[in-house]
């Protein structure tokens, strides 16, 4: 049993399900408000990890709720609910999990899982259109609110998706023509992705498919110009125990460094694959950007992991105790096009870190500045969460840090870039403050990260920590 002592203070902030609260003034801690900061940040993550006795059996079980905060002239205003699935509602009805997830089987019986879909948890990521905000989750459709009290509207299909298609959690937005492309994978022996792209408004234009080589774990894909580029790690799904409801999701996934790691490269306008190849094994959950270089390769960035214990750090931290290394660091990887050959591939930076981003003005392009989670220095990766960002140069290779101090958390930074520096601007994060248990926005200058932050903004309730996020402008 583990005993409070051990524990954490990130652990405070998941403890208890979260608490919703609806449309509030925000008051400042310290600072100003930027004059120009005009829009709204949303941010989505797992809220509820537990329903009476029952604990989830993994941090992506969570129900998902989306965090809204609105600037605008009048003053600064937050809204915070959980995303109303089907799911949700049925086990709220309950206060028990009845369904199975990634890191649970049903309670009962095996055929209660067997007769049973798995619950979209709408808990990953968000994408704000014109007219709605989708809440994305990996394995289904996205969940559509209310851009303002993020009321939840229903399933939404972007007008052309099937029962048996999902929306993954990591679209990419082509800053010059709008477009959204994205994927989804569809479960089997040998797993199909259906590769999307939508226009600005979310209507889906284009799809095409490509079969894969078992069961894998997708959790994200980069653009890179004209292409869309995917790195398939080495873990499989053993799906017949799933399919019985025997084992969830993830314990069934294994670790196979033999089959290396697969690229597939897709033209963007066609959605047709261009070329495969192999390199060594490794595990990315997510890119940071992606580009074609002067001499027409690609060139990608993303947070590579050793291993697949990356898993296992995660599913402890639904426990609210971690004790896995499963650091992370930044890696750029260089492959020519039309072979898939790789030219280069080499760690550049040696931070542990992850949630890595960039300016939604240089998705695709080449790029200076990437900004992430990190740690503070000296801290130990398996037993804290991430408590500092940064903003790593890849021009000069040196990284500026955020240091918050002890006991305190922040969220994946989220870059608004000024007018007249695209890659630069303001740097917003949802930051959970464990010596007071208490929650806020802090909006820091993208270039002075040494500096305290400009503006804090109190939040009304505690926000347990979240996935991702974005920027609507206004």
């Amino acid at each position: 049993m583990i005993t409070a002592s051990k524990l954490k203070a990130w652990s405070k902030a998941i403890a208890q399900p979260a608490t919703e609260f609806d449309l509030t003034p925000l008051s400042i801690i310290a600072g100003e408000i930027p004059s120009d900061l005009r829009g709204t940040l949303y941010r989505n993550g797992p809220a509820r990890l537990s329903r009476g006795k029952q604990q989830v059996g993994h941090w992506f079980d969570g129900d998902g709720a989306i965090l809204g905060v609105h600037f605008t002239d009048a003053g600064v205003s937050g809204v915070y609910r959980y995303v109303q699935t089907q799911g949700y509602l049925a086990e709220q009805s309950k206060d028990a999990f009845i369904y199975p997830n990634y890191g649970m089987t049903a309670a009962g019986a095996f055929w209660h899982n067997w007769l049973k879909s798995i619950k979209n948890s709408a808990n990953t990521s968000v994408l704000a259109l014109p007219d709605r905000l989708l809440a994305l989750w990996e394995g289904g459709k996205p969940h559509a609110l209310d851009l303002n009290d993020l009321s939840t509207l229903g399933l939404d299909n972007l007008a052309e998706l099937s029962d048996k298609q999902a929306f993954s959690a990591h679209p990419k937005v082509d800053p010059v023509t709008g477009n959204i492309f994205n994927y989804g994978i569809g479960a089997g022996v040998n797993a199909t992705l259906n590769l999307y792209r939508c226009d600005a408004t979310g209507k889906l234009e284009q799809q095409n498919t490509h079969t894969l080589s078992g069961l894998p774990l997708i959790h994200d894909f980069c653009f890179a110009g004209e292409y869309l580029v995917f790195l398939v790690s080495p873990v499989r799904v053993n799906l017949a125990p799933v399919a019985l409801g025997q084992k969830s999701y993830s314990d069934a996934l294994k670790w196979k460094p033999e089959l290396s790691t697969e690229i597939l490269i897709f033209d963007r306008d066609s959605l047709a694959l261009i070329s495969r190849g192999q390199t060594d094994p490794w595990f990315q959950w997510h890119f940071a950007n992606g580009y074609v270089n002067e001499d027409g390769n690609i060139v990608t960035e993303f947070t590579r992991y050793d291993n697949f214990d990356t898993n296992q750090y995660l599913k402890e931290v639904a426990s609210g105790y971690t004790e896995t290394p499963a650091p992370g660091t930044l890696w750029s990887l260089v492959i020519e096009p039309q072979t898939a050959k790789v030219i280069s591939n080499q760690q550049i930076a040696d931070a542990c870190g992850e949630f890595p981003l960039v300016s939604p003005a240089k998705v695709g392009k080449n790029w200076c500045y990437t900004y992430l989670n990190v740690h503070r220095t000296g801290v130990t990766h398996g037993e804290e969460l991430f408590n500092a960002i940064a903003c790593f140069d890849r021009q000069t290779g040196k990284m500026a840090i955020a240091d918050m101090g002890e006991n305190i958390y922040p969220s994946e930074p989220i870059l608004v870039p000024t007018q007249d520096h695209p890659e630069q601007g303001w740097l917003l994060t949802v930051v959970y403050d464990g010596n007071t248990n208490s929650s806020e926005v802090r909006i820091y200058q993208s270039d002075q990260l040494a500096q305290p932050p400009v503006c804090r903004l109190a939040l009304p309730a505690v926000i347990p920590h979240s996935f991702h996020g974005t920027w609507k402008p206004q």
